[in-house]
């Protein structure tokens, strides 16, 4: 998996009855569907500020590859601001290559993930040295705020990285470090900790009691949990884990 790549993944989906659960989630996504009838589609997921519950599309195959935050812009060309809680095809974006990228993948079914690895990498290469530092710049600051790359908190006093303490190990301003995220990641940074934290709770949801996860994951104390991931998830933690959730909307991408 290259070092812009945080996960790929592949599915297929043929049951119309299940509720999608589309977690909030602050990195950009590239997603390759296809139907039964032979079509298939590229689309850019762009970063997700709150949880959203669709209906199933049956789909004879799926492949999503997630870009490690900070990453998309190089990679797509555009200020990730622009794609926040927003799915768009990919043409949008690339024009005739995302054209010719598509009809390469119907040529070779299941080698989609590794040509849109390919795909990403000749973006990547025609970058400038001032992208790319930007990007890595980037990569380590994601680092920092994001519960999942760092060790765990043994305390609930202990909190997560404020903003400004990340700027300056960096040696950056803060104001510098905001304005980059916005662009490149799509959120601030206070959001994108915000959004990376419930993430952290809905991986280890049935792992321990809600105090404690609330410790583990920078939270100042259960009600402080409750609260973020109430305004995510659109449920409490304790709703969201019997299964009690909004009503789902029609998929229309």
């Amino acid at each position: 998996m290259s070092a812009w790549v945080e996960e790929i993944s592949e599915s297929a989906v043929d049951d119309k009855s299940i509720v999608h659960v589309r977690e909030p989630d602050p990195a950009t996504v590239l997603a390759f569907r296809a139907s039964g009838e032979g079509r298939g589609d590229l689309m850019v997921l762009g970063p997700r500020t709150h949880a959203s519950y669709l209906t199933a599309t049956v789909l004879s195959r799926c492949v999503t590859v997630r870009l490690r935050p900070g990453w998309a812009r190089a990679a797509l060309g555009v200020p990730v601001s622009e794609l926040v809680d927003r799915v768009v095809p990919l043409r949008e974006l690339w024009g005739a290559q995302a054209d010719l990228l598509a009809e390469r993948m119907k040529d070779r079914p299941g080698e989609e993930s590794a040509l849109i690895e390919e795909a990403l990498l000749g973006r990547l290469a025609s970058c400038s040295s001032a992208d790319l530092s930007q990007a890595g710049l980037l990569d380590a600051a994601v680092g920092r705020l994001s519960v999942s790359r760092r060790p765990p908190y043994a305390t609930k006093e202990g909190t997560a990285p404020r903003v400004p303490d990340v700027a300056r190990d960096l040696g950056i301003s803060e104001r510098h470090l905001r304005t980059l995220f916005t662009g490149a990641v799509g959120v601030p940074p206070k959001r994108f900790a915000r959004i990376d934290r419930v993430r952290d709770v809905l991986a280890r949801a049935s792992t321990g009691s809600w105090a404690s996860l609330a410790a583990e994951s920078g939270y100042y104390d259960q009600s402080h949990l409750t609260a973020d991931f109430r305004s995510v998830m659109g449920v409490s933690p304790g709703a969201f884990m019997a299964g009690e959730l909004p009503a789902a909307a029609t998929c229309s991408a």
